[in-house]
């Protein structure tokens, strides 16, 4: 029963804690998995590690945007393009992991492959923030 319980509230705690992740106008799909309120404080205020699966047809890319905390990725198959501020675009491959500093620019976000591109994402935000991933405009 408190199993049951506890699979309800982090399900709950899912889909209110990072439904405002998906941006499925761009060229990616994102589905929330998973939103923790943890015990550590980042930078003074109470924390939230948000889970959220991406994932990118061939030839098609994310929107560039900003993330409110520090970000890891994990690219679970395919090529994944990605930049962050001026460093140069880095293709990594399955089994690969890339880290954002909080409030980069993350402006590339694409699959250049020939496969499906998928990617698990963890961003580390202030409780009750309702964007994790903020678009830039151009």
């Amino acid at each position: 029963m408190a199993r049951a319980a506890l699979v309800l509230i982090v399900g709950i705690l899912g889909v209110v804690g990072i439904a405002a992740a998906r941006h499925d106008e761009d060229g990616e799909s994102v589905r929330p998995v998973a939103a923790y309120d943890i015990a550590e404080m980042l930078d003074g205020k109470e924390t939230t590690a948000s889970v959220v699966e991406v994932t990118i047809e061939p030839g098609q890319a994310g929107l560039s945007h900003r993330h409110p905390g520090p970000g890891l990725g994990y690219v679970l198959e395919g090529e994944y393009e990605w930049a962050i501020d001026d460093q140069p675009a880095m293709i990594l491959e399955a089994g690969e992991t890339f880290y954002e500093p909080a409030g980069c620019l993350h402006r590339v976000s694409r699959n250049p492959g020939t496969v499906r591109t998928r990617l698990l994402a963890w961003v580390l935000h202030p409780r009750g923030v309702k964007d994790i991933a903020v678009p830039v405009k151009d």
